[in-house]
């Protein structure tokens, strides 16, 4: 493979591929095929930025000083505030004891116990236990749901309490200004398998009535209105590992046209099952670790050899500056803007060069009003891929000229990769960064690879004032999304 040669921004790239009529220098780079990652060992990605610096202190992290920062939304009917969040994962379901075990650098991966895995050739992941939806789920329909659903329902209401708009408020509210949009990479999955294995095995009279809605990767979004009542835009987005993130660069666009003033917005997985798992070990992606689970997810590491499957939901509750205002919300983070492309490359590998996801962070921060400069924090992707950690980097490095003050992390090291739900969880570690002051370390960092010069946290917590923040998100398929985040100031 092939990485064109140089760090500017995408701008510029096109200005010097134009001055040299056309032509484009390549290095070599470090990434390999599917099928060449047999014998290899091979992490993730992923991407978080944020900066710790006031707004009239200079920030030293990306583009050149002659690059007039872009002015940001001043519109409160447009800008976009956090006002709530609720997840599911393997560290629960508080916010503040999920952030606080990852400040700790604890790892969240164990061997898989719901189901016999010891024919498997991996047999650990990111598996969620002593999950409960008393308070949340009546009875019945808990026992009918994939896990998938009821995760998002769990988290979603969770994020509606942290928001303060519980069902006696959201009930003297105007629920058509209210909107769902929950993705999932996978969907129903455990459903699915469970009204394949009926069909097969006893024929299609034998197969649920509940089959094909809980299997439908749009339920989650339906399920949540359908009991909270909310009737604002409801749909599912799916983009594998991206889905979360492309969530949220919609619902923004919603609240900022004016089509809904909040949206309860994330996503949610539930795929360590043993068709999930199975078929993850078909594509060569997951790490083989089975004497050591928690030290398997390695992002940045040289002897990573695979992602980890983890699982869980992250959901955000955005609402219009002016809607937060008016109800006396607490706004906890602003969201500035987010961005989407495509690598139009390969179904599982990043493109060598890196040019679908430097140009999504650069069309991110075009879209929140931000300057390179300013940004000071990636939540990175880093799933512990073998080529897919490094493209990430090198696409950073594009982006951002000098990454001096930059810190990235890779919250994967602790939780595994969380697949449609990965963003929505990663959203949330990075607002957490941005309340607390704090960032969580990338654990499992022994030996670095040499190419990434950007401080990682390695192994230990930093404290850092982020400034501005990005997360980065990637799905199969060359899908890319970027969102970015950074404290509220009015």
């Amino acid at each position: 493979m092939a990485s064109i040669a140089g760090t500017c921004p995408l701008g510029a790239l096109l200005r010097n591929i134009s001055e040299n009529n056309g032509k484009i220098s390549v290095v070599h780079y470090e990434g390999l095929r599917l099928q060449q990652r047999l014998q290899m060992h091979s992490p993730s990605h992923y991407i978080s930025a944020s900066s710790s610096a006031p707004r009239c202190r200079t920030i030293k992290v990306m583009a050149s000083p002659t690059v007039a920062a872009p002015k940001r939304e001043k519109d409160p009917k447009k800008r976009v505030v956090i006002t709530g969040m609720g997840l599911v994962s393997v560290f629960g379901s508080d916010i503040d004891g999920f952030y606080n075990k990852l400040l700790e650098g604890e790892s969240g991966i164990s061997l898989i116990d719901r189901f016999d895995a010891s024919n498997f050739p991996v047999r650990f992941g990111g598996q969620i236990r002593d999950f409960s939806s008393e308070g949340y789920i009546d009875g019945m329909n808990d026992r009918r749901l994939d896990d998938c659903w009821r995760y998002c329902i769990v988290a979603g209401k969770r994020a509606l309490d942290d928001a303060n708009l519980g069902q006696q408020v959201l009930d003297t509210m105007d629920k058509t200004r209210v909107g769902v949009l929950v993705g999932s990479g996978m969907g129903g999955i455990t459903a699915f398998s469970t009204g394949v294995e009926a069909l097969v095995q006893k024929g299609y009279k034998k197969i649920t009535p509940f089959f094909i809605p809980y299997s439908i990767t749009n339920m989650g979004s339906a399920l949540l209105a359908i009991d909270t009542g909310l009737m604002g835009p409801n749909y599912s987005i799916s983009t594998a590992c991206a889905t979360a993130n492309y969530c949220f660069c919609s619902a923004a666009n919603h609240i900022r046209k004016g089509e809904a003033d909040i949206m309860v917005v994330g996503g949610t997985e539930a795929a360590i099952m043993p068709s999930g798992l199975g078929g993850f070990i078909a594509c060569r992606a997951l790490s083989h670790r089975n004497e050591g689970p928690k030290k398997a997810s390695r992002p940045w590491d040289k002897d990573r050899d695979g992602f980890v499957m983890g699982e869980g939901s992250g959901v955000l509750v955005m609402e219009s500056l002016e809607s937060a205002t008016k109800r006396g919300a607490r706004i906890i983070a602003e969201y500035l803007g987010g961005a989407i492309t495509c690598d139009d490359h390969h179904m599982t590998d990043p493109r060598a060069d890196g040019l679908g996801v430097s140009s999504c962070i650069s069309k991110s921060l075009e879209d929140a009003g931000v300057s390179p400069e300013e940004v000071n924090y990636v939540n990175a992707h880093a799933t512990s891929t073998l080529a897919g950690d490094l493209a990430e980097v090198n696409a950073i490095k594009k982006v951002f000229k000098d990454t001096s003050e930059l810190k990235m992390n890779a919250t994967k090291s602790m939780i595994g990769h969380g697949l449609g739900a990965a963003g929505g969880l990663e959203a949330i570690a990075t607002i957490k960064a941005i309340t607390t002051g704090w960032l969580h370390p990338t654990i499992n960092q022994d030996n670095l690879e040499a190419s990434v010069t950007i401080d990682t946290v390695p192994n230990v917590k930093k404290k850092h004032e982020v400034n501005v923040g990005i997360s980065n998100s990637f799905g199969f398929g060359g899908h890319n999304s970027v969102v970015v985040f950074a404290p509220f100031r009015p």
